[in-house]
C-alpha cells in the first residue's frame, strides 16, 4: 500500500487542487476537413508512478523539465488503457498518487510553420485531476476524470525551429470529499499493525477505481479563425423538421457562415446564413430509437462554411456534424420520443474490460453494440460516469438512447453536499452538457447516482444542480438515480423522472423471491402516489457466477439470478400498463470492484461475463426485450423473425 506523511500531503492536496483550471469555450469533437488536421498520440508513453514517501519526488526534481528517462527508469504504457492492470507490479495496481506520462510528438512543417494555423492538444479523460507540460512549459490543468480538455500549444511549437513536442502530463487520482466521484483517504495510525505513513483510499461506490489516460489524446490544427462551438435544438411542426443552430466563432468578429443540411443521399435539404438560424425540413425524417421504427436512427450532416478575409488573404474553416431530427417530452406518465410514448428496455453499463481496465477499445465497444442488438436493448445508462464520445456517437448511429450520468456516485458524506462540492458539480454539468448536447441520442441528464439525498443538505444541493442543468439545456428532461425512500428523499421533488434502484431478494431478504412482487408493487405505488411522475426501475439484478447451478434456486447461482429477474418482470408488466416506462438491468457485464469479502474478483452481477459471454440471465432478458419490442415498436412488420 502506499505511504505518505499526512501534512505534506494536505498541503500538496490543497495547493493543486485550489488551481484547477476551467476551460471556457466550445468542445467540438475533433473531426477532420478540408481545414482542420487531426494526429494521433495513441501507442506507448513513458510511464513511472511516484512511489516517494510524500508522492512529490515529481515536482521537486521537476520531472517536466527533461525526458522523462532521464530522471529514472520509465515503464511504457498503452494510451488509451488504465495503468492498474497492465503490469505484474501488484503495488502499481492499488497505487494512489501521482503517476506520470511522457510522449514525444513529431509534428507536420506546416504546423510548425504556418502562424494562421492554430495547434491544439486535445485529451479525452484523465483520471483523476492531470497538469500538462509541454517542453517544459506549463499549459493546463483539469479537475475531473470523464470529460475531455484542451489546450491551445501553438505558440510553443511555433516559436522556433521545432520538428516536435514532448507533452508531459501528471495524473493525480487521489478521491477526497470534494471530488466526484468523492472519497477519503484514512491513514492507518497504530504502527504496530501498519508502517508509519500508512493510508488506503476509501471510496462508497462499488466499482474500480481505475486511473490513467482512459482515451485518445491528439493533437489537431483549426485555422486562427475558427467555429469554436455549435448548438443544435430540433423540433417538429406537423411533418417539417425544425434545426435551430447557434454558431461561435473565436479570432474574429468579422466573418460570413453558410449553413447546410445535408440528407443521407449527400442532397442539401436546407441552408442558412450566420450564427444562428433555424433549417426548415419538409418531410423530415426523424430519429427514432432501435426497434421504435423500420428506419431507426436517421442521421442528417451540417456542413458549415466560415470564411473571413485578413491582411494575408482568405481564411477558411469547415467542420461537419450529425445531427438527428426529434424531440422529447415526459407527462404525468409518459416518456415521450416524437410524440410517442418509449420505454426504456436496456441495461446499465460499466468502461470495463480485462487488462485495458477502463481505456477506450474499438474492438471491445463494437462488441458490446453488438450485443445490445442481439439482447433487443433500446437504452443504457452511462453508469456511474460520462463514457467516451466515441461511445454516444455509436449510440446516435444504431438508435441506442441514453440517459447521460454524471460521476455523481458515492456522494454520501455531508462534506460532500458543502458549498466547494456543489460549485465543481456544477462546472462538470456544464462540461457535459458542453460535450453531449448535440447528440440526439442523449435524452436525458442524469445529475448523480444513490446519493444520500435523505440528508438536509440534499434539498438545496439538488435543486440549485437540476435547475442549473435545466438552465444550460432546457430541451432535456433531468434526473438523478434514487435508492432511498420516498418519503424522505429531498431531491425527488426537482426530477422530471422518478429513477429508482432497488435489490429485493439480494441485499435484504436474502434468498426470498417470494417476496419481491409485494414489495416491489408497494415501491412503485409509494413513489407514484407521492409524485405523480413516470418512474425507471434504473437498477435491479442479482450476481451469479457463471457455471453454479442450484434447484431449487440459491443466491450466485445462474438459476437465482433468472428466478429474481422473472419475479420483477412480473410486476414491471403490471405497471408499464401505468407510469412505469423502463427498466434498465443491473449490468450488462461483470466488472471488477475493490477487493472485499463481498466480491469474488469483481461484481457478478452481469448477464455477461466480463469477457462478454452470455449466461442464462441473458437468454431470459432476450427474450422479453423482443416481446417487448413487438409490444412497443411503431413498425409495421413483425420484428419477432429477429430473435430466431
Amino acid at each position: 500500500m502506499a505511504r505518505s506523511p499526512a501534512g505534506a500531503w494536505a498541503v500538496l492536496g490543497a495547493l493543486l487542487w485550489g488551481c484547477g483550471l476551467t476551460l471556457h469555450g466550445g468542445m467540438l469533437y475533433p473531426r477532420e476537413s478540408a481545414s482542420r488536421e487531426r494526429k494521433e498520440l495513441d501507442g506507448l508513453w513513458s510511464f513511472r508512478a511516484d512511489f516517494s514517501d510524500n508522492r512529490h519526488q515529481g515536482f521537486e526534481q521537476q520531472w517536466y523539465q527533461s525526458p522523462l528517462r532521464e530522471s529514472g527508469p520509465t515503464l511504457d504504457m498503452p494510451v488509451p488503457s488504465s495503468f492498474n492492470d497492465v503490469g505484474q507490479d501488484g503495488q502499481l495496481r492499488s497505487f494512489v498518487g501521482w503517476v506520470w506520462y511522457e510522449r514525444e510528438a513529431t509534428l507536420p512543417q506546416r504546423w510548425t510553420q504556418d502562424l494562421s494555423t492554430r495547434v491544439v492538444l486535445r485529451i479525452g479523460s484523465a483520471h483523476y485531476y492531470a497538469i500538462v507540460w509541454v517542453n517544459g512549459v506549463h499549459v493546463a490543468e483539469h479537475k475531473g476524470g470523464h470529460l475531455p480538455f484542451e489546450v491551445d500549444i501553438s505558440k510553443l511549437v511555433q516559436s522556433g525551429p521545432l520538428s516536435s513536442c514532448r507533452i508531459t502530463i501528471a495524473i493525480n487520482n487521489t478521491l477526497t470529499p470534494y471530488t466526484l466521484p468523492p472519497g477519503t483517504i484514512l491513514y492507518k495510525t497504530d504502527t504496530s499493525k501498519y508502517p508509519k505513513g500508512y493510508f488506503v483510499q476509501n471510496t462508497n461506490f462499488d466499482f474500480f477505481n481505475y486511473a490513467g489516460l482512459h482515451r485518445p489524446v491528439l493533437l489537431y490544427t483549426t485555422p486562427t479563425i475558427y467555429i469554436d462551438d455549435i448548438t443544435i435544438t430540433t423540433n417538429l411542426d406537423q411533418n417539417t423538421g425544425l434545426v435551430n443552430y447557434q454558431i461561435f466563432i473565436q479570432g474574429s468578429e468579422h466573418f460570413q457562415l453558410e449553413v447546410s443540411l445535408l440528407d443521407k443521399e449527400g442532397k442539401v435539404v436546407a441552408q442558412g446564413l450566420g450564427c444562428q438560424g433555424q433549417l426548415q425540413v419538409p418531410s423530415a425524417h426523424l430519429w427514432w430509437p432501435y426497434l421504435m421504427h423500420e428506419h431507426p436512427a436517421y442521421l442528417y450532416l451540417l456542413e458549415v462554411r466560415l470564411t473571413a478575409q485578413t491582411a494575408a488573404g482568405s481564411m477558411s474553416d469547415f467542420y461537419t456534424l450529425p445531427v438527428g431530427i426529434r424531440t422529447v417530452a415526459v407527462t404525468e406518465s409518459q416518456f415521450l420520443i416524437n410524440g410517442k410514448p418509449f420505454y426504456f428496455h436496456g441495461v446499465n453499463k460499466h468502461e470495463d474490460a480485462d487488462i485495458r481496465g477502463r481505456g477506450f477499445d474499438w474492438p471491445l465497444l463494437v462488441k458490446d453494440f453488438n450485443l445490445l442488438h442481439w439482447l433487443g436493448a433500446n437504452s443504457f445508462r452511462t453508469s456511474h460516469y460520462p463514457y467516451a464520445e466515441e461511445v454516444l456517437q455509436l449510440c446516435d448511429r444504431y438508435g441506442i438512447v441514453v440517459i447521460d450520468e454524471s460521476p455523481g456516485v458515492g456522494i454520501m458524506l455531508e462534506q460532500s453536499y458543502s458549498n466547494v462540492s456543489l460549485q465543481h458539480h456544477l462546472e462538470v454539468m456544464g462540461e457535459l452538457v458542453r460535450r453531449d448536447k448535440n447528440h440526439p441520442a442523449v435524452v436525458m441528464w442524469s445529475v448523480a447516482n444513490e446519493p444520500t439525498s435523505f440528508l438536509k443538505p440534499a434539498a438545496y444541493y439538488f435543486k440549485t444542480l437540476i435547475a442549473h442543468t435545466k438552465a444550460l439545456d432546457p430541451s432535456r428532461p433531468v434526473t438523478f438515480v434514487t435508492n432511498s425512500n420516498y418519503e424522505v428523499d429531498l431531491g425527488a421533488p426537482y426530477v422530471d423522472v422518478i429513477c429508482v434502484n432497488s435489490y429485493y431478494s439480494w441485499y435484504h431478504d436474502y434468498g426470498h423471491l417470494e417476496v419481491i412482487q409485494l414489495q416491489l408493487a408497494t415501491q412503485f405505488e409509494n413513489w407514484y402516489r407521492t409524485y405523480q411522475k413516470p418512474i425507471i426501475q434504473s437498477e435491479y439484478g442479482a450476481e451469479s457466477i457463471t457455471g453454479f447451478h442450484q434447484d431449487p434456486p440459491l443466491m450466485f447461482s445462474e438459476e437465482y439470478q433468472k428466478g429474481l429477474l422473472e419475479q420483477y418482470h412480473l410486476v414491471l408488466d403490471q405497471k408499464r400498463k401505468e407510469y412505469v416506462v423502463g427498466e434498465l438491468i443491473w449490468n450488462f457485464a461483470d466488472f471488477m470492484t475493490d477487493q472485499s469479502p463481498l466480491r469474488v474478483i469483481g461484481n457478478k452481477k452481469g448477464i455477461f461475463t466480463r469477457q462478454r459471454q452470455p449466461k442464462s440471465a441473458a437468454f431470459l432478458l432476450r427474450q422479453r426485450y423482443w416481446k417487448l419490442a413487438n409490444e412497443t415498436s411503431l413498425v409495421v412488420e413483425d420484428v419477432t423473425l429477429m430473435v430466431l
